[in-house]
C-alpha cells in the first residue's frame, strides 16, 4: 500500500508552510559562515538585479497613484536604485552582526554535578504579514536567515509585483549559496483567504509577526491561532516640559514629526506644559508650518494660532488616538507633567514617547511613569529603530510585553532550549 505524504492533501498555502518547515530544519544547525555567505550573495544579487526590482516596483507605484493613495504611503512603497543599494548595504550589515544561535543565555553546574545550559535556538518558521513596504521583504528575509529561521512573506497586494521580484532575487541567491531556496517564500495568493489560512497554520508556522496599520495588526492578533508577536502602531508623543530649552524643543518636535512622516516612530501628538506654552507655541507653530504640518489643536493651543503661519484645525477626540502617517499632528496644552502622562496613558499605542526638559527630576519621573517600548529624553522619537539602536535591520517594533518588546533584532528571533549533560545521572 502506498503511503501518501500529508503534503499531498494540503492547500497551496499550507504546502508553502510545509516546505518552509523542512527548510527550517536544515537552517537550524548551520554554522554562521554558511548563513553569512547566503546574505552576502543576496546583497550582491540585489545590486546586480536592481533594475529588475525597480521596474516591477514602478508598476506598483503607478497603480497606487491611480488608486489615490497618499504620498506618505507612496513614499513607503517606492524603491529607487539608491534605496535598493541601501537595502543591500543593510543586508551586509546583518551579515556582520554576531550570530545569536548557540549563545549561552545562562549556565551552571548543579549541586548534583549535572551541567545545565540555556542556549538560543531559531524560532523555526516565521510568517510576516505586512503592508506596502517592500524593503520589509528583504529586511525580514535577512534577519530570519541570519537567526536560522525560514520565512514566509505575505505582503500587501499594493506591493505584489515588487515583492514577487524581490523574492525571486532572494531565492536565486540563497539557492546559489547552497541553502534551500524554500527558506524564503512568498505566500501564494493576493486575497484575504491566503492570510486567513496562514493565520490558521498552527503546527507548520511557529510565529506570525504583523507589520502595518492598526486594522491589520488587530485582525492578526484577534484571529490567528498561530502565536503572534504584535508590532503595534505608532501613536507617539512629544511632551515639552516647563523647563525645556526652547531651541532644543522646536528642533526635536520638527524632527520627530516631519523628518519622515510615513513611519511608525514619527510623532503624532504634541503636549506642552502650560507654563512654557506662551514662549514655545508661537515658535513651534511657525516651525511646523514651515515643515508643511497641519496642527489639530485643542482650545488652549488655538489661542496661540491667530498670529501663526500654521494651518490649524480644531481637534476632535479621534485625533488623540490617530496615527496620521502624514503631515498632521495633534496638539494640546497640559497643566503638569502628570497630566501629560495621563494623556499618554489614555491614548498611546505604547510605541515611543519623548520628553524635552532640562530638569533631571522631570526626566526621571517621566521615564518612571510612562510605560512604552521606548521613552526618549531630549531626543527625537525617530530614534526608535533597530538600525539606530545598532541591531541592524529590524523585523519590527514589538509593543507587547511578552517575548520581545521594542525594536526586534536577531536575538528576538530566537527562542531557547535547555541542554542537560550528566554522567549517568538518574533522579531518585
Amino acid at each position: 500500500m502506498t503511503t501518501l505524504s500529508p503534503y499531498d492533501s494540503m492547500s497551496p498555502v499550507n504546502q508553502t508552510a510545509y516546505r518552509a518547515k523542512e527548510a527550517a530544519a536544515i537552517l537550524a544547525p548551520l554554522p554562521r559562515a554558511a548563513k553569512d555567505d547566503a546574505l552576502l550573495a543576496i546583497a550582491d544579487a540585489l545590486e546586480v538585479r536592481a533594475s529588475e526590482i525597480v521596474e516591477a516596483n514602478a508598476q506598483d507605484v503607478a497603480r497606487a497613484r491611480e488608486a489615490g493613495i497618499g504620498e506618505g504611503m507612496i513614499d513607503r512603497l517606492t524603491l529607487t536604485p539608491e534605496r535598493v543599494r541601501a537595502i543591500a548595504s543593510d543586508v551586509r550589515d546583518v551579515a556582520a552582526l554576531p550570530d545569536p544561535v548557540g549563545e549561552v543565555v545562562r549556565g551552571s553546574t548543579l549541586p548534583n554535578g549535572i551541567d545545565l545550559r540555556q542556549v538560543r535556538v531559531p524560532l523555526g518558521v516565521v510568517g510576516i504579514i505586512y503592508e506596502g513596504r517592500p524593503n520589509v521583504t528583504v529586511d525580514a528575509a535577512a534577519l530570519c536567515l541570519k537567526s536560522g529561521n525560514a520565512v514566509l512573506l505575505r505582503g500587501s497586494s499594493s506591493a505584489y509585483r515588487s515583492n514577487t521580484a524581490l523574492v525571486r532575487v532572494l531565492r536565486d541567491a540563497v539557492h546559489g549559496a547552497g541553502l534551500p531556496a524554500d527558506a524564503v517564500q512568498l505566500v501564494p495568493g493576493e486575497g484575504r483567504d491566503s492570510v486567513r489560512e496562514l493565520m490558521r497554520a498552527r503546527g507548520l508556522v511557529d510565529v506570525l509577526i504583523p507589520r502595518g496599520g492598526a486594522s491589520l495588526i488587530n485582525t492578526v492578533v484577534q484571529e490567528s491561532v498561530v502565536p503572534v508577536i504584535e508590532t503595534g502602531t505608532g501613536n507617539c508623543h512629544v511632551y515639552v516640559d516647563a523647563d525645556a530649552d526652547l531651541d532644543t524643543a522646536v528642533e526635536i518636535l520638527v524632527n520627530s514629526k516631519a523628518q519622515r512622516v510615513g513611519v511608525c516612530n514619527a510623532a503624532e501628538t504634541l503636549l506642552v506644559h502650560r507654563d512654557i506654552a506662551p514662549a514655545f507655541l508661537p515658535r513651534a507653530l511657525d516651525a511646523l508650518a514651515a515643515a508643511g504640518v497641519t496642527v489639530h489643536a485643542d482650545e488652549r493651543v488655538m489661542a496661540y494660532a491667530e498670529d501663526s503661519k500654521a494651518t490649524v484645525v480644531e481637534a476632535t477626540t479621534e485625533d488623540w488616538e490617530t496615527e496620521y502617517l502624514s503631515h498632521d499632528i495633534a496638539a494640546a496644552v497640559v497643566d503638569s507633567l502628570d497630566r501629560a502622562v495621563e494623556h499618554i496613558r489614555l491614548w498611546t499605542s505604547g510605541h515611543t514617547e519623548a520628553i524635552v526638559t532640562t530638569s533631571q527630576q522631570a526626566a526621571r519621573r517621566f521615564t518612571q511613569l510612562v510605560d512604552s517600548t521606548t521613552v526618549a529624553v531630549n531626543a527625537s522619537t525617530r530614534f526608535t529603530d533597530g538600525g539606530q539602536f545598532g541591531f541592524g535591520a529590524e523585523i519590527g517594533i514589538s509593543t507587547q510585553k511578552l517575548h520581545a518588546r521594542g525594536p526586534m533584532g536577531l536575538p528576538e528571533l530566537t527562542s531557547t532550549k535547555y541542554i542537560v549533560t550528566g554522567d549517568g545521572h538518574v533522579r531518585r
